[in-house]
């Protein structure tokens, strides 16, 4: 699943259990589920900003440094 897809499940799963008409049972597998999700974003985050940082390392004068980088494999 991609990031956007994982985001927008996440939206619903809040949207769901912000209603709070969910059975515990239910609510605590949604809650697993939107914790798990959570961790993925914010782990492929992590990646894109490094990415990012590599990609605009700014030289003594002032010209932007590019460098490959290897994506790892989650």
């Amino acid at each position: 699943m991609d990031f956007e897809k994982r985001l927008k499940r996440l939206e619903e799963i809040v949207e769901q259990m912000e209603k709070g008409d969910l059975p515990l049972e239910e609510s605590l597998k949604l809650f697993e589920e939107g914790v798990k999700l959570s961790r993925q974003c914010h782990q492929e985050l992590e990646k894109a900003e490094e990415k990012v940082k590599l990609l605009l390392k700014v030289e003594e004068d002032g010209s932007l440094q590019t460098e490959d980088f290897s994506p790892q494999e989650s």
